[in-house]
């Protein structure tokens, strides 16, 4: 029903995690963002902005041609309101969600992906931008943390698609040199989402697919530097 075109990057888990705890029926189709694949011209049809994941629903509610679908929060909407779960029905459920999805959209994934970038990949160490990045992570860490005080997930008391979206980033902690320790009860939340029966087969999978996770230089070559031009040759 699904086809799920993915790579084994935090965004391309959210998506798994999703269809793993409904059980939802999908097909990867694997695109190696280290070789390229996102520009191959019949992907971008589907992600114009050659970035995965991805998603084509052959069976829309409304019975019409397969819809597509790019950006993960876009997907993780998308796949809740089509299955009616980790969504909640009615409007303060719904709001508290949508808000802390959109909080990972706009904060924790693009600083963490910075943090990445500089910490782990940038061919020159630049102390300033380092030291930005890794305070401005834990900053978002502190954040969680202070909001999963008196609840157990992100927008109350249900795992919803909120923690779907934020559980992947926060799970290369170490490589973005967060200490745990200082944020107990987001150790807590993130030590009951590694233990669902769905994040394991989620993450199993992408072990399969990926069996060699660490980018080399001429992945790097692809991955980084892309300008304009790039757009215009596609």
């Amino acid at each position: 029903m699904i086809d799920l075109y993915y790579w084994t990057t935090p965004n391309g888990h959210k998506i798994t995690l999703f269809l793993e705890e409904t059980g939802l029926p999908y097909e990867i189709h694997p695109i190696n963002i280290g070789k390229g694949d996102q520009f191959d011209p019949a992907f971008l049809k589907i992600a114009p902005n050659n970035r995965i994941p991805a998603i084509v629903d052959q069976a829309p509610a409304d019975g019409g041609a397969p819809i597509p679908v790019f950006e993960s929060g876009a997907i993780l909407m998308y796949l809740a309101e089509k299955t009616g779960q980790f969504l909640p029905s009615d409007v303060r459920g719904r709001t508290e969600t949508s808000q802390w999805l959109f909080w990972q959209m706009g904060g924790l994934g693009p600083m963490a992906g910075q943090n990445h970038h500089f910490v782990q990949y940038a061919p020159e160490r630049i102390p300033y931008a380092m030291e930005r990045y890794v305070k401005e992570t834990a900053r978002l860490y502190a954040v969680m943390n202070k909001r999963l005080a008196d609840r157990a997930f992100l927008a109350g008391d249900a795992y919803t698609i909120a923690d779907m979206a934020c559980y992947p980033w926060v799970v290369p902690h170490e490589r973005q040199q967060q200490d745990m320790t200082r944020f107990p009860h987001l150790q807590r939340w993130f030590d009951s989402i590694a233990d669902r029966p769905a994040t394991r087969r989620a993450y199993a999978l992408a072990d399969k697919i990926n069996q060699k996770p660490v980018m080399d230089e001429d992945a790097k070559k692809v991955m980084f530097g892309q300008d304009a031009s790039a757009v215009d040759r596609q």
